[in-house]
């Protein structure tokens, strides 16, 4: 079963943005790292249910422009527009290459696997692989599948005693979502492993 991994927030000043939240909600904050390949650098907020928030922003335009990812396409596009919010939600895989199948037996296209990592600021180098379903004019969540270092805080500290319970995503249509991602939906909700997926009509989160 997949399992929320993160929430991505786009901000044009991440550090800012995650301070302010932070400040509203009572949680630790800190410096993720830099994207080198996309232009793009982050700060995070670790949760007690193994999910976290990224805000993330752009320090190089020309190559953010130029990225082949679609959620750095998605972040360039929402910032240019002024749009500073919840854009996306990776749902965290350890089958990637089995939802690779299922999307190949459905006929649903797809982007990916797509490749990305950085160094965390001590140095260490984060991996993973990320595929995007795709639908026409429809953002849906994307999948994720970490390497042998998974995006977990080496401060236990770091990790904050609250949860993101629910998360929802901008769709109604439970009956083309469902195989997409293999979740079985009741009124509209879906179990993941560590939270409930809601479709709705815009991305949003709540955390307590």
């Amino acid at each position: 079963m997949l399992a929320l991994d993160h929430i991505v927030v786009a901000a044009r000043d991440p550090e800012k943005a995650a301070e302010d939240f932070g400040k509203e909600h009572n949680i630790t904050v800190t410096e993720g790292g830099r994207h080198a390949n996309w232009g793009t650098y982050n700060y995070l907020a670790y949760l007690r249910n193994d999910c976290y928030i990224e805000w993330i922003g752009i320090f190089d335009e020309t190559t953010a422009a130029k990225s082949d990812n679609p959620l750095i396409h998605l972040l360039f596009r929402e910032l240019a527009e002024g749009h500073e919010a919840p854009i996306q939600i990776a749902l965290r895989t350890d089958q990637m290459d089995g939802n690779i199948k299922n999307l190949d037996e459905l006929e649903i296209p797809y982007t990916g696997p797509v490749p990305g990592s950085r160094k965390r600021p001590d140095g260490s180098l984060l991996e993973w692989r990320m595929l995007f379903p795709e639908r026409e004019q429809q953002v849906l969540p994307f999948l994720i599948e970490w390497g042998e270092i998974k995006n977990t805080p080496q401060n236990p500290k770091l990790i904050n005693d609250k949860i993101i319970s629910t998360v929802s995503v901008p769709t109604t249509d439970s009956d083309s979502l469902a195989p997409i991602y293999q979740l079985n939906f009741d009124n509209q909700t879906a179990k993941l492993n560590n939270a409930e997926l809601k479709l709705s009509d815009e991305f949003h989160f709540s955390i307590g």
